[in-house]
């Protein structure tokens, strides 16, 4: 008998993280990964090994997920009988309410969600205000004490744009590689005592946000100077001035994609082990 044949789904995945471990599935701990999976097994009726997700970025424990991206194999037979419509109310049936799906679609040839992406962007948001936060956004919005320079901040974070090694901003893990392209670092006020940082990526080391976050609110503060957290990132070591901010003012908004012809180059582009590129002779 030849193989079944699969088609590849593509997943679009919301989440507030209060509840959650992390994304990454764990023995005996509540994770999206295991909701997911285990009411794609339930709905499909697959065995748990079939109904694994590979993802774009594995969330930490307590952030959140509005542009969250996975891939899912099943059989072509399975998804011509289930359809997208169908399978989202299904799934919305048996999840729990802070997990959702909000679009299923057949991948274009090459798509993986994890080696893919052109980059990701994260938001992470935090109020000045004298008061506290807003009780109503508590589980997505840190409290700082002090009031921000949000100018400060974003000439400060212009030192840190662009290829770098972040290992100073990052945990390290065994044979990970820290060098990545730092798009966008930008802060803006969303309202009088709301401030937003956008942080974007082709790809992000673990804490790193949170890490660069930290640095910046140290600025924003004025207990450090606008040249620091650059100096931080020339030195090449974590530096225990650098405070890693909660994880629940974080919160992953968009995995973008490119075109679906270029799938399969831009993923075998991303596995490659990445070093920082040689300075060109003067």
């Amino acid at each position: 008998m030849g193989e079944t044949a699969e088609v590849r789904l593509r997943l679009d995945i919301a989440y507030d993280g209060t509840g959650f471990s992390g994304w990454a599935e764990q023995p005996d701990r509540r994770t999206v990964q295991g909701e997911l999976q285990a009411a794609l097994s339930r709905v499909l009726r697959l065995e748990p090994e079939h109904a694994r997700l590979t993802v774009a970025g594995r969330t930490d424990a307590g952030v959140h997920a509005r542009g969250q991206v996975a891939h899912l194999d099943v059989p072509q037979a399975l998804w011509a009988a289930e359809g997208p419509e169908r399978l989202l109310r299904r799934l919305a049936g048996v999840l729990p309410p802070d997990v959702r799906v909000s679009g299923v679609s057949a991948a274009p040839e090459g798509f993986d969600a994890r080696f893919s992406p052109l980059y990701r962007r994260y938001v992470y948001r935090v109020s000045d205000a004298p008061g506290g936060v807003d009780p109503l956004r508590r589980r997505e919005v840190l409290w700082n004490r002090r009031p921000l320079d949000v100018d400060a901040m974003n000439r400060a974070a212009e030192g840190l744009v662009g290829e770098h090694d972040f290992a100073a901003y990052c945990r390290r893990r065994e044979g990970a590689t820290t060098v990545r392209e730092l798009l966008r670092l930008e802060w803006r006020r969303e309202d009088r005592h709301l401030c937003a940082a956008t942080v974007q990526a082709d790809a992000f080391c673990h804490n790193m946000v949170r890490a660069l976050v930290g640095a910046m609110l140290a600025v924003g503060e004025g207990r450090r100077g606008e040249d620091w957290p650059a100096g931080v990132l020339g030195a090449g070591v974590r530096d225990s001035a650098v405070h890693v901010v909660a994880p629940h003012g974080l919160t992953l908004e968009e995995v973008a994609y490119p075109a679906p012809g270029e799938m399969a180059a831009r993923a075998a582009a991303t596995r490659r082990v990445r070093t920082l590129s040689a300075t060109p002779p003067a």
